[in-house]
């Protein structure tokens, strides 16, 4: 056999192609198969590989994840197929489980008006009576990972004689994982007269070897990518502190309109933990990574599929070969190490034209992560900002309206629960309005519906959370070396420490009420900012402030002077009087603050 080198190079641009798939020499039956699936024009790999295949030339494609590969060798091995032969005839070899059910499905899609086509998945996990069965009834195209293969192989369960066509898909992928040895034996086993297409995203030099050894002077052909990620995917990342993650996920989780999703993360162990994590905030999120079995993983996917699944906690090589049109974002809940992982990862979504989101957190030790994978990709990443707790709201009460609206919609059931509600109102003399909002107060339950102002914070506890954040990560347990800034800042605060009062969590405090809330959008930082003004108080004299529809409540030490209370009368907060009085429904209890891990109704408000 010749090096694949004698042959020169083809290249296949991304740009669309103006031939259609009638051109490059297919048959009419799978032509009428890519007409019911939608497909117009080959994509470049497609427009390259088949005519090469249909000839009989073997074939190397380099081309990355997403770009139609599965076609590209799919539709000329249909075309040629002799179905009166019962052993295989075509044997597609992919590293993954998912995969070789992902290519499964295309062949059978692709063989639609193909009568008779047997294509057989073989992969570890699943029962050797159903391939067994399968194989003595005859199949013209198996598709396996190449332990199982080799199994069957063993056994004497698996005829190979009669191959006519071999494919390796993520050939590259399949090395990584440690199938070098069984692809080689496959390789050998097999008939020499066979056709081979070998598919891979790189080309390291094992993969190199292989090609010159057991392929007959092949036409290598390379999809020349403007960027190696899909134009289709938007891709934006988020700058965040290790602690933040969950949190901030949840916010996009609320705030983001997608369909499916999936969420990366590095160890098999926080798939789980993320995902349970996810469960309990009211998303519907499962795990899958290598040790989930097979029928669990199966199911699973399904579910994605089918729209009972949302979210899917998965580590890299559990997602290998995942091909679900419902999956609109991706999500690198752990940034990867290197910008393949990140290339194969977003290749989940904006695959087939559909259009696709990426986000990726970046803690502040990973920015050089985030500049390898800009650099690899040749495109800039959108920074993002945080959704706000506004935001969030905003989204809460859109899809409020929307649920009220649908059930508006409902009219006989409308009709029903009216005639009680007006027997209630007939009988407790109660407005209508205030037995609708007791009944969405039932509905809604426990959980709040709307976020809490989040607290308002110095830059100097931010950066102080941002660091603690990073410390998590670490592996080393050295001492933090404080900056001078923060020394002299423990500096002032000790020599000042007789001239201030002491903090407010060390005093009694006592609860106010003012007449400002969220219908006057009132934030936090205004109350903090007009009673510290006006009543010359500075921030460690500010506790708890809970800010409600007509008014809020606010913490303040209980031996404020009756001066600064009368100075505070005749302040404004939005145009409004505020009214300060003291508020007797109930003192505050530490205790239950403390206590309370909801986070949605009660914060403390600290500088």
């Amino acid at each position: 056999m010749t090096s694949p080198e004698t042959t020169a190079p083809s290249e296949a641009d991304t740009a669309p192609v103006s031939i259609t798939f009638s051109e490059l020499g297919l048959g009419d039956a799978v032509l009428k198969a890519l007409k019911d699936v939608g497909y117009e024009t080959p994509s470049a790999i497609q427009a390259a590989t088949i005519p090469a295949l249909l000839a009989g030339r073997d074939v190397v494609g380099l081309a990355q994840t997403g770009t139609g590969k599965t076609a590209a060798f799919a539709l000329p091995i249909l075309d040629r197929l002799d179905l009166s032969q019962k052993n295989p005839q075509a044997l597609v070899l992919a590293p993954t489980r998912e995969l070789a059910l992902q290519v499964c499905e295309a062949f059978e899609k692709y063989a639609s008006h193909l009568r008779g086509v047997h294509v057989l998945p073989v992969y570890g996990g699943q029962a050797y009576g159903v391939q067994l069965s399968a194989l003595r009834r005859g199949v013209h195209i198996v598709v396996g990972t190449p332990g199982r293969i080799m199994d069957h192989l063993e056994k004497g369960t698996l005829n190979l004689s009669e191959l006519k066509y071999l494919v390796l898909d993520e050939a590259d992928e399949m090395l990584k994982m440690g199938f070098a040895e069984d692809v080689e034996t496959i390789l050998a086993d097999t008939p020499d007269d066979k056709q081979v297409a070998l598919f891979s995203a790189t080309m390291p030099p094992q993969i190199r070897r292989i090609s010159k050894k057991y392929l007959n002077d092949p036409e290598e052909i390379t999809v020349k990518n403007k960027t190696t990620t899909s134009a289709n995917t938007t891709q934006r990342y988020l700058m965040v502190s290790y602690p933040q993650k969950v949190d901030a996920l949840t916010r996009i989780l609320e705030v983001e309109n997608f369909e499916g999703m999936i969420v990366f993360v590095r160890t098999k162990n926080e798939t789980e933990t993320l995902a349970e994590k996810l469960r309990a905030r009211g998303f519907s999120a499962l795990a899958i990574n290598g040790d989930v079995p097979q029928a669990t993983r199966e199911r699973t996917v399904e579910q994605l599929k089918s729209g009972k699944l949302d979210i899917l906690v998965a580590t890299d090589v559990a997602a290998r070969g995942l091909d679900v049109e419902r999956i609109s974002h991706v999500v690198n809940y752990d940034i990867p190490i290197d910008t393949e992982s990140y290339v194969h990862r977003i290749g989940r979504t904006g695959r087939a034209g559909r259009s696709g989101a990426a986000i990726s957190f970046v803690t502040p030790r990973e920015r050089h992560l985030l500049t390898a994978i800009e650099r690899a990709t040749r495109q800039p990443l959108t920074q993002m900002q945080l959704p706000s707790v506004e935001d969030v709201n905003v989204t809460r009460l859109t899809r409020f309206d929307d649920a009220i609206t649908e059930a508006l919609s409902q009219a006989e059931r409308i009709r029903q629960f009216r005639d009680i509600v007006g027997h209630y109102v007939e009988h407790h003399d109660v407005p209508e309005a205030d037995v609708a909002a007791a009944l969405a107060v039932v509905a809604q339950g426990d959980t709040p519906l709307l976020l809490s102002p989040e607290p308002v914070r110095s830059q100097r506890f931010e950066r102080d959370d941002r660091e603690r954040g990073d410390r998590n990560q670490r592996d080393d347990r050295a001492p933090r070396r404080e900056d001078r800034s923060t020394r002299d800042d423990r500096g002032d605060r000790a020599s000042s420490a007789g001239e201030r009062r002491p903090r407010s969590s060390d005093r009694p405090m006592a609860q106010y009420r003012i007449e400002v809330g969220k219908r006057h959008k009132v934030e936090p930082r205004q109350i903090v900012g007009a009673i510290a003004n006006e009543g010359g108080l500075s921030r460690d004299d500010f506790g708890h402030i809970k800010i409600l529809p007509e008014f809020s409540l606010v913490e303040l030490p209980a031996d404020l002077p009756g001066n600064i209370l009368e100075k505070l009368s005749n302040t404004r907060i939005s145009g409004k009087l505020i009214e300060i009085r003291a508020d007797r429904a109930g003192a505050p209890r530490r205790e239950e603050q403390r206590g309370d891990r909801g986070g949605a109704e009660r914060k403390t408000y600290r500088s």
